[in-house]
């Protein structure tokens, strides 16, 4: 069936609170996918701990950000630790954190492999990696390995993806610790700077888009913070009462469009709040000048499923709606079945601040309103995707440049997947970098108002293929 001849898109009921569109406009019209088994421009030849080159590509949709034209920044995690070497620290290895620069061609010709009406061809531009100009805390808990990155210079102390580099007399949101678990990117207003989000601390650092460097770390709330750390996530949970879940922190980051505010996500409610498996996860909205924080509750369950889902990213719409990603685990990447994988759109306008406010209960009852904006699931399926061709982990938004289709400007939403640096699931699928290309218009917004990212420096802007 072609693209043009699919039917619209229902919208599912997810709970008698949520008003169920009657049809969705909302339509794919690209997929792009990009090998994880290429090389990236790193330059780091070395082999990791686990037998990893340190320069492989692996999975780069952990966060994804538009950097004007067809610009975009992938953001990779802590690295390749699916391939098992020591239990003690996670299988985690010095991996240094980065993020990379694509050129995402997106042009309007009909792509035979998808039956779609526009092709998405992603090249790798550019690798950034992160790094410290202060000495940063590096642990070495297991014999025999340095966890210390072996590029470190003087002036250059890079971060790393080893769980054990951290200085255990200090709470989690310590700054001078190494490790880190890059989830979430967005590009400052002048386009010269990133933000970047993290699931360690969680952490809240701004970049130097050119070098790397880390230029501010933004002081988060307290109440995110374990105070006792384990290069080990089973034991860190275990041993804490209050903070975030490990492994679940900041995972979701986004930026107004004017550039003054960031949100960014908890991925699992707060121990204190239900922790993993709880319906009350936070959102902290950031003013970048000042550094003030307020935040704000946002309710994971879906009554259809009954169940609460963990939420993979953050988008703004403007300054006071934004897009949310829920997700399951399921799908193409662990050869099951994709079931949950949502995007809802919330309003945090007159939102109670809950800072002040601890436990699932006392959250739920301040939780932001929220509706469905899109079953990418759904979507998928009903463009030829099997349920266990559907990417498990869906984690990066972006919103792109406008496109003309059937004579209509309409607006572009990209979804990107993480795929682990697993270039092949275990059942033997192939397991790309893949983006998912969403057109929409104010009309499938019901009523909200749709500002994309204003950049002020034009040498943020890339090249466009759209027009």
């Amino acid at each position: 069936m072609s693209w043009r001849n699919k039917s619209a898109l229902t919208a599912t009921c997810v709970a008698a609170a949520l008003a169920c569109s009657a049809a969705q406009a909302v339509e794919l019209i690209a997929i792009g996918t990009l090998p994880g088994t290429l090389a990236d421009h790193s330059g780091q030849s070395m082999v990791l701990e686990n037998g990893v080159r340190a320069d492989l590509l692996g999975g780069m949709g952990s966060g994804l950000a538009w950097a004007g034209g067809n610009t975009f920044l992938a953001l990779p995690d802590r690295g390749p630790n699916a391939v098992a070497w020591n239990a003690s620290v996670d299988n985690t290895t010095s991996y240094i954190p980065r993020f990379h620069t694509l050129q995402m061609h997106l042009k309007r010709r009909s792509d035979a492999a998808t039956g779609l009406p526009f092709t998405l061809e992603p090249v790798l531009a550019q690798t950034t990696l992160l790094h410290s100009r202060e000495r940063l805390h590096y642990g070495g808990v297991v014999a025999g390995y340095g966890a210390t990155p072996a590029s470190n210079v003087r002036g250059r102390f890079y971060f790393s993806g080893r769980s054990d580099n951290f200085d255990p007399a200090t709470n989690s949101l310590d700054p001078r610790d190494a490790r880190l678990d890059t989830e979430g990117i967005r590009l400052s207003r002048d386009g010269k700077s990133v933000f970047i989000s993290d699931e360690y601390g969680p952490y809240l650092y701004q970049f130097d888009r050119r070098t790397g460097a880390r230029l501010r770390a933004f002081t988060l709330p307290s109440i995110l913070a374990v105070s006792k750390k384990s290069a080990m996530g089973a034991t860190e949970i275990s041993a804490n009462t209050t903070g975030r879940v490990a492994n679940k922190g900041m995972e979701g980051l986004a930026i107004s469009p004017d550039g003054k505010t960031l949100f960014g996500f908890m991925q699992s409610p707060l121990i204190q709040d239900g922790g993993d498996g709880g319906r009350a996860n936070r959102i902290i909205a950031l003013d970048i000048k000042t550094g003030a924080t307020v935040q704000y509750a946002y309710d994971n369950y879906l009554a259809d499923k009954a169940k609460a889902y963990n939420s993979s990213e953050l988008l703004a719409l403007n300054d006071h709606e934004l897009l949310v990603l829920e997700r399951d685990g399921k799908g193409l990447g662990d050869d099951s079945a994709a079931v949950v994988k949502r995007i809802y759109k919330i309003d945090i306008r007159g939102a109670a601040d809950v800072s002040g406010l601890s436990g699932e209960a006392a959250l739920l009852q301040k939780a932001v309103p929220k509706s469905l904006f899109l079953d990418v699931a759904e979507a998928l399926r009903s463009h030829g995707l099997s349920a266990a061709q559907i990417p498990a982990k869906l984690e990066g938004m972006a919103f792109g440049e406008d496109v003309l289709v059937d004579g209509e400007v309409r607006h572009t939403l990209y979804v990107a997947n993480d795929n682990d640096f697993l270039a092949a699931t275990p059942g033997g699928l192939a397991n790309p970098n893949q983006w998912f290309v969403f057109t929409f218009t104010a009309a499938d917004l019901n009523g909200s108002r749709f500002e994309n990212q204003r950049f002020m420096d034009e040498n943020a802007q890339g090249d466009d293929d759209t027009q």
